[in-house]
C-alpha cells in the first residue's frame, strides 16, 4: 500500500510541476510547445540522474516509487519511454528501440485522432 501512496504523492508533484511550467510560460506567445518541451526535458534529467544512481549505489525503493515512478510519470511519461527506449538501446536491441520510437509516434497519433473522433 505504501508504493501506492509514494507513486500517488510523487505523480501530485510532478503534475503540479508540469502545471507550473505551463503556467509560467502561457504568455511568451510562441507557436512552440517549450513548457512540454522543458518539461519533458527536465524529467528525463529527473530519470536519468536516479537511473544513474541506481546503477553505481542502488535507491531504495520508496524513492523509486516516489520520484522515478511518480515525479517523473506525472511531470512526463515521456521520460520513461526516453529511458526504456536508451535501454533497449544499450542492450544491443536497436531493432526493437527503432520500432518502440516509430510506433509510440504513429500509434499514439492514431490513437490521438480517435479519440479526437469518438468526442
Amino acid at each position: 500500500m505504501l508504493n501506492y501512496i509514494l507513486v500517488f504523492v510523487g505523480g501530485g508533484l510532478g503534475s503540479i510541476c508540469r502545471y507550473g511550467i505551463a503556467h509560467t510560460l502561457q504568455y511568451t506567445k510562441m507557436s512552440f510547445p517549450l513548457a512540454t518541451f522543458l518539461a519533458n526535458g527536465l524529467a528525463c534529467i529527473v530519470l536519468g540522474f536516479m537511473l544513474g544512481l541506481q546503477l553505481k549505489e542502488g535507491v531504495p525503493s520508496t524513492q523509486k516509487f516516489l520520484i522515478m515512478t511518480g515525479f517523473c510519470g506525472g511531470f512526463s511519461t515521456f521520460s520513461t519511454f526516453t529511458a526504456e527506449t536508451y535501454q533497449l538501446f544499450e542492450s544491443g536491441q536497436t531493432g526493437l528501440a527503432l520500432a518502440n520510437i516509430g510506433l509510440s509516434l504513429v500509434i499514439c497519433l492514431i490513437c490521438l485522432y480517435c479519440g479526437i473522433k469518438l468526442a
